[in-house]
């Protein structure tokens, strides 16, 4: 995939980019390696200042950052503006909470004194996807760098100027050259910087594929991976739950990011007694949105990110509706004159087998199941190969306590949408990744954590 801006909306190409060479790759390894040297004996208050210092960045520039995402991967603005807004979140918690975080963890042993120190590693590879261009990556730029690991990203090649602008606020926030860089290169490129002796650990967000090939290189290289790959999120809705509540936070949860979310909700899993209200009301609350140009603020969904991933997702629906299943909204691309969109739809009475069972969606699209009881749900839910998060909506606490104890899912969010916040632990199980980002766990997933014994 060439390295360039093509705007989806319209399917121009507005800025192309060159990968770079081998021995430009190996001056940037070198210098992060340098700075690192450098880096890791800098003050946990010296690095919070940086890091404050770029969340400042991000706001004063966030409608500026908001237009670069909508225009590169079709993110309607307000949720581009509210993506950086969090991106400069994360980098405030963790400039004020990780030396919280890291302090020595002093343990009782035979010794006169032992604990635990946690420190940086080094050069860290992270292979960023282009649906959360800016969140994905402040989520590992900023605890890795309040740690004293010093980072490297390969972003999606559609996001290039999203890619080259995070550097830039790094750097214009006082962190030294070298400590975060962005290395415009292709994926097979990447093996290569992997086998680098200066390449210390990666992390990965993206499809199972990228996932799998990054851990394989890694694994040949002895170096540890955190991964966050794909998910078929189920939102369980039971009868007694508040049916107007979960209807509200359905749509969003589907249609957050286009749709193009691993996080978001994909499959509806509905007590079979209010299923045909569910459905009645969620159809209606997705053929009222508006399908357009990603830079109008009264635009509900935009473009698809690539011509790809629209035909991927035309070609999932139409073997749904060719083998049984029911469009109650939507249900094909829509009538614009360019650009990759799609209508909001709504699929029902899904047959055993088709695509909607065992794949991810990745667009406007909402699964609806009916099943009878809680057991079903559960046994549903888990039916998958994924293990990302869950959303379930009851006001039963012996409902709740099993669904939150039996569903397979890295988060479970009781009467909730599932999302990511810089506090909590956020990662999946199954072939959803491993690992996590994000709270204290997060920050101490790219650590040596020593332990120390003294007599």
């Amino acid at each position: 995939m060439a390295i360039a801006t093509i705007n989806p909306a319209t399917g121009e190409t507005v800025k192309e980019f060159a990968s770079l060479t081998d021995e430009e790759i190996t001056q940037r390894l070198e210098l992060a390696q340098q700075t690192f040297e450098q880096y890791r004996n800098t003050s946990f208050a010296q690095r919070a200042e940086w890091l404050n210092a770029a969340a400042q960045g991000l706001d004063d520039r966030k409608t500026e950052f908001g237009k670069l995402m909508a225009l590169e991967m079709g993110k309607p603005i307000a949720a581009a503006i509210a993506e950086v807004e969090k991106s400069a979140w994360v980098c405030r918690f963790y400039a004020e909470n990780a030396d919280k975080f890291l302090q020595d963890l002093t343990v009782e042993t035979d010794a006169s004194h032992s604990f635990i120190r946690y420190q940086p590693l080094g050069v860290i590879l992270a292979v960023m996807p282009w649906n959360f261009p800016f969140w994905q990556v402040f989520r590992f730029a900023a605890p890795a760098l309040m740690v004293g690991n010093v980072g490297i990203l390969k972003h999606a090649s559609n996001v290039p100027q999203c890619a080259l602008a995070i550097e830039e606020i790094f750097l214009q926030a006082g962190f030294p050259q070298g400590a975060f860089q962005t290395l415009l290169i292709g994926s097979d490129q990447v093996a290569q910087i992997v086998a680098d002796d200066r390449i210390k650990a990666a992390t990965l967000t993206g499809s199972e594929a990228a996932g799998a090939s990054l851990a394989s290189a890694c694994g040949k290289q002895i170096k540890k991976t955190v991964l966050e790959l794909g998910g078929s999120d189920p939102f369980i809705v039971l009868e007694s739950a508040d049916l107007e509540a979960a209807v509200e936070t359905a749509v969003t949860a589907r249609l957050i990011n286009n749709g193009q979310s691993c996080i978001a909700a994909k499959r509806f899993i509905v007590q079979e007694s209010i299923a045909e209200t569910f459905a009645e009301k969620m159809a209606a609350k997705f053929a009222a949105l508006k399908v357009g140009d990603p830079m109008n603020p009264d635009t509900n969904i935009g473009p698809l990110a690539t011509p790809d991933i629209l035909n991927d997702l035309d070609a999932q629906v139409k073997t749904c509706l060719q083998q049984g299943a029911k469009a109650l909204v939507g249900g094909d691309r829509a009538t614009l004159p360019n650009g990759n969109y799609y209508l909001p739809t709504v699929l029902t009475d899904l047959p055993a087998g088709c695509p909607a069972y065992q794949e991810e969606f990745f667009g406007p699209v909402a699964l609806l199941f009916t099943v009878p009881n809680l057991d079903a749900a559960i046994q549903l839910a888990n039916s998958t190969s994924f293990g990302l998060g869950a959303s379930a909506w009851t006001q039963n606490a012996e409902e709740r306590d099993r669904l939150i104890n039996e569903l397979e899912a890295g988060c479970v969010f009781i009467n909730g949408m599932v999302k990511s916040d810089v506090r909590l632990p956020f990662g999946g199980i199954k072939r959803s990744g491993y690992g996590r980002e994000l709270g204290v766990d997060g920050i101490r997933e790219f650590v040596n954590i020593k332990t120390v014994w003294i007599k």
